[in-house]
């Protein structure tokens, strides 16, 4: 995290602002050769990593906890308005990419999109309700062509965890991965307290809150949550599994062909991969040379949706259904990302 000299010397003493990538725990602060130093996770939000860097009594035995509730209420809006944007913006932004979803902002957006439905989510009429419940959907898309008895299931890129719990209706063992530190810590407090309370946007600066909890029916001590990396995924005591999901996952790896090569070592003969994507490819997450689609090679348009299949074909993999998947995002009362993912089921015929 970068800031100007103005904002470093609002102290005495000259502050190094230090931003770290994992989001558990409270920010530690130390002292050396006379530099205050902060460190914090992104999900406390960047206004508040500026907050806390301010003059605190060196070597001080404060509690940290105590002092973080005191700079959040002490820090201006006009700091707090340097929080990431919501997730639910589209294109090339001020604080966009993977840190956007170490935010607070985005972990409660999530929660929301996850656990909210109905006019809890959305309270309009004219909404368009074929958008709800998402995660239960391609739950249900997953069960409908997995073996009999499955029993162990993979949900790649998590999030907060709400496909891995509706998975857990159809599968004996679900492992959720993402790898945002702040979503996964998220999603095992979702699976160890079932329900929390969120603060959402409702209009400008006004926040209104909402309780969520696990849907019922839900077996939370089937799913287990770990950050880890969709690209680089462990090599060995890791499945196979009876089936793999991918939602609304593809567009935002730095490299998705190092996942598709790597599917024929992690599903079982006979089990499912599923892919549910808008393809929403953006430079903020993949370079353009890795993009599958939505671009073009010597002139002729190349579209996501023909790469995966020639991929995945390669690969020794079956299409057996395609399917529209939409969904619906809240940034605010009355503004909604509503997207359309392509669903594509695939089975793995074997190792050649």
């Amino acid at each position: 995290l970068v800031v100007n000299s103005k904002q470093a010397n609002t102290a005495e003493n000259t502050l190094l602002f230090v931003t770290s990538f994992s989001a558990g725990g409270f920010p530690e602060m130390y002292s050396k050769e006379g530099v205050v130093c902060a460190t914090a996770g992104f999900a406390v939000g960047v206004g508040v990593t500026y907050a806390l860097c301010r003059k605190f009594p060196m070597n001080s035995n404060r509690n940290i906890s105590e002092s973080i509730i005191e700079v959040i209420a002490e820090t201006p809006s006009d700091i707090l308005g340097s929080i990431p944007r919501s997730t639910a913006s589209s294109g090339v932004s001020k604080g966009g990419g993977p840190a956007i979803y170490e935010s607070q902002r985005a972990v409660q957006e999530y929660l929301c999109f996850h656990f909210l439905t109905g006019m809890d989510l959305v309270p309009y009429s004219c909404a368009p309700r074929e958008a709800l419940d998402f995660t239960k959907r391609c739950a249900q898309l997953c069960k409908k062509h997995a073996c009999k008895n499955p029993q162990l299931a993979l949900d790649l890129g998590c999030a907060v965890g709400g496909q891995s719990f509706e998975l857990t209706r159809h599968f004996q063992e679900v492992i959720g991965i993402d790898f945002s530190h702040a979503f996964v810590d998220a999603a095992n407090m979702m699976r160890d307290k079932k329900k929390t309370t969120i603060f959402v946007q409702e209009e400008g600066e006004l926040m209104v809150e909402k309780t969520v909890g696990l849907p019922s029916g839900i077996n939370a001590g089937r799913a287990r949550f770990i950050q880890g990396d969709a690209c680089n995924l462990p090599k060995s005591h890791f499945g196979p599994f009876d089936c793999i999901l991918a939602a609304n996952l593809l567009c935002r790896l730095p490299d998705p062909r190092a996942l598709l090569n790597r599917l024929p070592t992690l599903v079982n003969t006979g089990g499912i991969v599923v892919f549910v994507s808008p393809y929403s490819w953006l430079e903020e997450y993949t370079p353009k040379e890795l993009w599958l689609g939505g671009k073009e090679n010597e002139g002729k348009p190349v579209m996501s949706n023909s790469t995966l299949k020639h991929i995945m074909s390669g690969l020794n993999f079956s299409l057996v259904e395609e399917a529209d998947m939409p969904f619906l995002i809240r940034e605010h009362a009355r503004k909604f990302q509503w997207g359309c993912s392509h669903a594509t089921v695939w089975r793995f015929k074997g190792k050649r």
